[in-house]
């Protein structure tokens, strides 16, 4: 295997803890998405406004509505037509019901947290050359968030669903950076393997999965065991349809885990990409809330600083070069309003009816919704400035 200059030395660690699970890691990082990246090949020699017509009407209606469309362009979305086999939707609904009844955790574990070090890994070169955070950072946080409401939304997974077409445009959105990366002098692939390789999409989605629950536990949530198993099966799905590899998708909370572990020891430390990327999405943050004010939004930031260190640990907060501060109690205090709030949700039913309607408008109103729907152009350029140049 030609390792990736940059994964050697974790590699070398990483197979003495799982020599089996290593070798496939780092393998991933040397491939993209075999289906996507031939399709848009093939695309590239037609021209954009029928590239743009087959993609959209192969995420709205499926294979049957781009008969005139090209054989690998066809066979990409044939495979995503029929779940996997372990995929049950009825198994879905615990776990969709658990997310928004703490939606607010979730959301404050997935930004402060789990977004965090998902993007530590070299993934955050591709986000830092091509601009998509941090000339975007506000509108990448709206996004992410889209995915996540919209994936467990009852019936989002679903094939007419929005959990299912976003998860199938983020795949696709990946190839086509991807394609633009490996033609760009900019790409050291030596050194870095393939960009948005299918190791680093299989860690962010073991990441935004399991590592999500124990980062929301860390706020206050609990989960049962059915509602865990329904969230990693969301989760696992929605990772398939984004294009990560049998090989490298997990099953359950435990395979999870573990590819965040070995993926994190493969993965070199984080570079100024990953501290820029860091930054960009925590300060990008009360901007979303809709603050204004300067005082304000400096107060806020500070605040998911010092939530996010805790939560990720002062080593990683470090490397990332967050500002000093102490993390001393603060999970503590957030774990004690959480609480409080729940118990107040059980004594009064009419609180907690009005207090989960909240949280969900206020998570859609943290989410990114174009006016005319989704849009599933891809990006033409390389960097995000010329795309969206009038």
């Amino acid at each position: 295997m030609n390792t990736p200059g940059e994964y050697a030395a974790g590699y070398e660690r990483a197979h003495r803890v799982d020599p089996k699970l290593a070798y496939k890691y780092v393998e991933g990082t040397l491939t993209g998405d075999p289906f996507v990246d031939l399709a848009l090949d093939v695309l590239d020699n037609y021209p954009a406004t029928m590239r743009h017509e087959w993609i959209r009407k192969g995420i709205e209606s499926g294979t049957k509505a781009i008969s005139d469309a090209p054989e690998a362009v066809r066979v990409l979305f044939s495979s995503m037509e029929e779940p996997p086999e372990w995929w049950n939707p009825a198994s879905a609904i615990s776990g969709c019901r658990a997310f928004h009844r703490h939606s607010q955790m979730f959301l404050g574990a997935f930004v402060g947290g789990v977004l965090i070090e998902g993007f530590s890994t070299l993934i955050s070169k591709s986000f830092s050359i091509t601009g998509r955070v941090m000339d975007q950072g506000v509108k990448r946080l709206k996004q992410n968030n889209r995915h996540l409401v919209e994936i467990f939304i009852p019936g989002g997974l679903e094939r007419q669903g929005d959990g299912w077409k976003l998860s199938v445009r983020i795949r696709l959105v990946h190839g086509q950076v991807r394609r633009l990366l490996l033609k760009s002098p900019e790409w050291d692939a030596d050194a870095w393997g393939v960009p948005l390789c299918a190791s680093q999409i299989a860690y962010a989605c073991s990441v935004f999965s399991a590592l999500l629950l124990r980062r929301a536990e860390a706020l206050g949530v609990r989960l049962t065991h059915e509602e865990r198993e329904s969230f990693m099966g969301i989760w696992r799905y929605s990772g398939h349809l984004m294009g990560v590899p049998d090989d490298l998708l997990f099953a359950n909370e435990e395979d999870a885990l573990a590819i965040y572990k070995i993926g994190t020891i493969c993965e070199p430390p984080p570079g100024i990409e990953a501290c820029q990327m860091a930054n960009s999405l925590i300060n990008s943050a009360p901007v979303v809330i809709g603050i204004t004010d300067a005082k304000e939004r400096m107060a806020l930031t500070n605040k998911i600083y010092r939530i996010s260190r805790a939560l990720i640990g002062n080593s990683l907060a470090d490397a990332l070069r967050y500002p000093p501060s102490s993390s001393f109690g603060v999970l503590l205090m957030v774990r004690l309003g959480n609480y409080l709030d729940m118990a107040l949700q059980r004594w009064l039913p009419a609180v907690g009816r009005h207090r989960q309607a909240s949280q969900f408008f206020q998570i859609v109103a943290l989410s990114h919704y174009d006016t005319d729907g989704i849009s599933y152009r891809m990006p033409g350029h390389l960097h995000a400035e010329k795309d969206c140049a009038p």
